[in-house]
């Protein structure tokens, strides 16, 4: 950052460096280095010290101006960004299905105004699969970073007019958001992970380390004992950064206490100065500052160009072309850096250029926003009947939230209900017995009616607690089996109720399934075996008719695989079916089935219907039928499947047998 307040500091670059190849190998050879995403924290402690000694000092001299400020920060932020906000249109336009094009308008709006980590958060977790379908994921953390640049020269300029001691003022702060993050990342993970009450304080450290800096005067005389403190800290400094690159990985509850370890090593080698000697020769020399150089703009491209090409081949990228991607990005970056950046962060008209990027930004989020980047290939007939499915979903969640208003509150799953009451219908479990509703409440004959209650990973059964090893779903799972429990009292108080449903996912209680009534017990099998015995006689004594669904087949590979695009890198594969052995010895499904089995051995009246009858033939496993996509995830039907298992649901539903 170019700034007259701040004498730059070449190991400062170097830094930068090290904190962006970590995001950028993590992200293209994440086998190479599973904690290099904690180079976004070491930025964070950049960011906060960079601006905390810009406001400091701007302060201490009475010459701080929010509009000097804020037009900096635009001057700096606002072109690479554009640049990359409109290639991820345009690239966008050429490759993405329609569901992806609306997805990245919205993304593009969110990160035309800083608010990407909230549109993120709201959507899925920063490691999830469909992350890498996400080309603006990465602007989650430039959102923090301009939010934290929102509210913290307020805080500080209302500090220093009421005299108040700023230090101590950014101190409870950063204890606050530190405090936020250690007791809120098992409970919520996602937005601790995203927001930045949990966040401010790895900025925070950067900017009570700028206070301390200037207290000291910023000359000390280098003594020997100086010296050597200075080069342990630098040390020390690396070698947790190093530590949390290689030894962090994303299933720990992170930023948590780990977010400790980056942070606090980049505290270190700031603090330690320019002539430290891991600063000097390793942070200083010419490449590493060369890559710190274009460290923003080369955050800014490399995720766009590693997510359209794995968006373009639909599969797992190979070696060759996540390394080619990774030169590219190095090159756009320093193009962007060369030529892109220069005109507006230095020379004249600097009142024209923030009205001109602040107007091209705000066409930007326009455009994504307004869905100007209109849909392709979708006619109004379509678009008029997703429209009504959604309207169907909307309102059946309405009529069940009559029955349980807290549903949604304790799970993540909705419960429906086609009508209000009287529905002779129930589908019980979890997000598999969810995605049956809409097939089955637009063919059911006109007299009767569906209902679901589905949970968050939920087996439908009584008493039974599954998905419970997962501490970062705690808070929609810890009590999803009791909604299931609530489910069947109304089932069974019910006499319109006539047929019930059982839906699950077998992954989710693949050895993690606990007897709420035996749970010293550890054996998930017999757990589940005691549970659909139990449910079993529950259902049968209360006259219901009951099946067994065994689930669709979970797919080796993203959907959106199947589907047709322009371009590939390579030459393209048969992704629309895949071997029927391969589903066949998915072990999750194959131990449900057995158990499934052997329970109703016991209960003739019950019946097994098996959907992968429906979407497998002898040899292959199907992802589309008759020119349509069945599946929204690896797992889950859309509603053009829901749509094409009804009739396969419903013949069993008003069987006699």
């Amino acid at each position: 950052m170019s700034n007259p307040n701040i004498q730059y500091r070449p190991d400062i670059d170097g830094l930068r460096a090290l904190a962006v190849l970590g995001v950028v190998i993590y992200h293209a050879f994440p086998s190479l280095l599973p904690g290099g995403f904690v180079g976004v924290d070491v930025f964070f402690v950049i960011s906060g010290y960079l601006i905390g000694t810009i406001l400091l000092k701007s302060l201490a001299k009475d010459t701080f101006s929010f509009s000097d400020f804020y037009s900096r920060r635009i001057r700096r932020i606002f072109p690479a960004l554009f640049v990359v906000l409109a290639f991820c249109l345009i690239t966008g336009k050429l490759v993405l299905l329609d569901d992806e094009y609306r997805q990245l308008g919205k993304h593009v709006a969110a990160g035309a105004t800083f608010i990407a980590n909230f549109a993120f958060w709201s959507e899925s977790g920063y490691f999830d699969t469909a992350a890498e379908l996400k080309p603006l994921l990465h602007l989650w953390s430039l959102a923090i970073e301009e939010q934290f640049y929102l509210f913290w020269p307020l805080v500080l300029w209302g500090a220093w007019k009421l005299r108040a001691n700023m230090l101590a003022v950014t101190i409870v702060i950063a204890i606050v958001s530190f405090a936020i993050n250690i007791t809120q990342i098992n409970s919520n993970p996602v937005a601790t992970f995203f927001l930045l009450p949990s966040r401010a304080w790895e900025l925070l450290a950067g900017s009570i380390l700028a206070w301390l800096a200037l207290q000291g005067g910023g000359a000390t005389e280098r003594t020997q004992l100086r010296t050597l403190l200075d080069d342990l800290a630098g040390v020390l400094g690396l070698a947790l950064i190093v530590w949390a690159m290689f030894f962090v990985h994303k299933s720990d509850a992170f930023p948590g206490w780990f977010a400790l370890a980056p942070v606090t090593g980049a505290v270190l080698l700031i603090a330690a100065g320019p002539q430290a000697r891991v600063n000097r020769f390793l942070l200083s020399n010419k490449p590493a500052v060369f890559i710190g150089l274009i460290s923003f703009p080369l955050y800014l491209w490399h995720w766009p160009l590693l997510s359209f090409a794995r968006i373009v081949q639909s599969d797992v990228l190979s070696r060759e072309i996540r390394l080619a991607a990774v030169l590219l990005a190095i090159g756009l970056a320093w193009l962007t850096f060369k030529f892109i950046e220069p005109p507006f962060r230095s020379g004249n008209h600097r009142l024209g250029k923030v009205v001109a990027l602040v107007s091209v930004m705000v066409m930007a989020g326009a455009i994504g926003y307004k869905g100007l980047i209109s849909p392709k290939g979708v006619d109004e007939a379509e678009t008029m009947a997703l429209t009504k499915s959604y309207q169907t979903m909307a309102l059946s969640k309405e009529n069940c939230e009559k029955q349980f208003p807290d549903w949604t509150s304790i799970t993540d799953n909705a419960c429906r209900f086609q009508k209000e009451s009287d529905n002779s219908v129930a589908i019980v479990g979890d997000s598999h017995a969810g995605q049956l509703f809409l097939g089955i409440s637009e063919q059911l004959k006109p007299s009767e009616g569906v209902a679901v209650f589905s949970a968050s990973c939920a087996a439908p059964y009584i008493d039974i607690a599954t998905a419970q090893k997962d501490e970062n779903a705690q808070k929609v799972r810890k009590g999803a089996y009791k909604l299931i429990n609530r489910a069947y009292d109304y089932i069974i108080d019910d006499p319109k109720i006539k047929v019930v449903i059982l839906a699950h996912l077998p992954n989710c209680s693949y050895q993690d399934a606990t007897d709420m009534r035996n749970p010293a017990n550890g054996d998930y099998k017999t757990a589940l075996s005691d549970g659909m015995k139990r449910t079993f006689s529950a259902l049968t004594q209360a006259n219901k008719k009951v099946i067994v669904l065994l689930d669709n087949p979970y797919l080796p590979y993203d959907p959106a695989a199947c589907a047709e695009r322009p371009f590939r890198l390579t030459k393209n594969a048969d992704h629309c079916s895949f071997p029927r052995e391969q589903f066949d010895k998915n072990q999750p499904f194959t131990d449900y089935k057995s158990l499934v089995v052997a329970a109703t051995k016991d209960f003739p009246q019950v019946k097994i219907l098996d959907l992968s009858t429906k979407l497998c033939d002898e040899n292959r496993c199907y992802l589309a039928k008759d020119g349509r996509l069945l599946y929204s995830d690896n797992s889950h039907l859309n509603f053009d499947g829901s749509r094409y298992v009804a009739p396969y649901l419903i013949d069993a539903i008003e069987s006699n047998n």
